[in-house]
């Protein structure tokens, strides 16, 4: 495990777009954040070049990932959105200079592909939080979901408690283990490839963002099927938004869930805060944490050193 260098007031950090196409105006509106934070922000070169649903063609989205890796005054970079684009280059990363140059790595959603790949390549913690074009200039973005971004410049154990949200135990137990995985679906997709998530003796985090309970359904069992739900020490349920069935008759997504969980012989723990949301519970991915179902909450290590 790799742990990147905090953030200090004064750093240097970049903003690039490895999946869909950020907004102008947005990516502008969420300077203002980023330098109250005492951040100074660097832009990728070729952040604003639309090709379609991607951002920029694969080599350009690639080789601003890369300048950022690789420019020392650097300190971290986030990721401006999601949408879809992130596994189109995965196969293209350079994880020896990521290993080499270890900093800060912010996104989620699509970000999930790159999440996984680098962590299981180089051992590097990285980061699932709000995205700096599409979450944190929302209007319903909110002062806690901003809060958590302070875990950059200070190592922070961080406690997720139903001080935050409600929670719901699906199945009782604590287990201790690292933080792995993220949006279900791109979890789902690297099934089969070099990039799969290895969930053995982890804590697997789940969430996604506009799939009804039969695609749910769909893709849990397929890592029902491929053992990644028996690999895992316990599961963290994150924020299923958009979730309602279109299609009747339907289970609903608790059915779902209970259907999945209930047989598991491990903490299985719902109602986290995690995802496609607000607040936005922010946290690192690959440190050590703990799941209780008899303290309902979730202990996670800082990811910063």
């Amino acid at each position: 495990m790799i742990l990147p260098n905090r953030l200090k007031e004064g750093d240097k950090i970049g903003i690039v777009a490895p999946a869909g196409p950020p907004n102008r105006e947005k990516v502008n509106k969420s300077l203002s954040f980023f330098e109250q934070l005492g951040l100074r922000v660097h832009i990728g070169n070729y952040l604003y070049d639309e090709r379609g649903y991607l951002s920029a063609g694969d080599e350009q989205r690639l080789e601003d990932f890369h300048e950022m890796i690789a420019d020392r005054s650097i300190k971290a970079i986030f990721f401006a959105r999601g949408g879809y684009g992130s596994a189109r280059i995965v196969d293209h990363l350079d994880m020896n200079l990521i290993g080499n140059n270890p900093k800060i790595i912010w996104g989620y959603s699509d970000i999930t592909y790159l999440h996984t790949a680098i962590r299981q390549a180089t051992g590097l913690v990285t980061f699932h939080g709000p995205m700096a074009a599409s979450d944190i200039v929302k209007a319903d973005f909110d002062r806690f979901s901003g809060q958590l971004f302070k875990q950059l410049f200070e190592p922070t154990e961080l406690i997720y408690s139903e001080k935050v949200s409600p929670l719901y135990v699906y199945t009782n137990g604590t287990a201790k283990g690292e933080v792995v995985g993220g949006n279900l679906s791109l979890l789902v997709s690297s099934m089969g490839t070099s990039y799969e998530i290895d969930t053995k003796n982890k804590l697997l985090l789940i969430e996604d963002i506009g799939e009804e309970p039969y695609r749910v359904d769909s893709m849990l069992n397929q890592l029902r099927l491929a053992g990644k739900l028996e690999d895992a020490a316990g599961i963290i349920v994150g924020d299923f938004a958009d979730a309602e069935p279109t299609v009747q008759p339907s289970l609903s997504l608790t059915d779902v869930f209970e259907d999945y969980f209930r047989p598991l012989r491990k903490p299985v723990i719902g109602g986290f805060k995690i995802g496609h949301c607000f607040p936005h519970f922010s946290l690192p991915l690959g440190v050590v944490a703990e799941l209780s179902s008899e303290s309902k909450s979730l202990t996670i290590d800082s990811g910063v050193r």
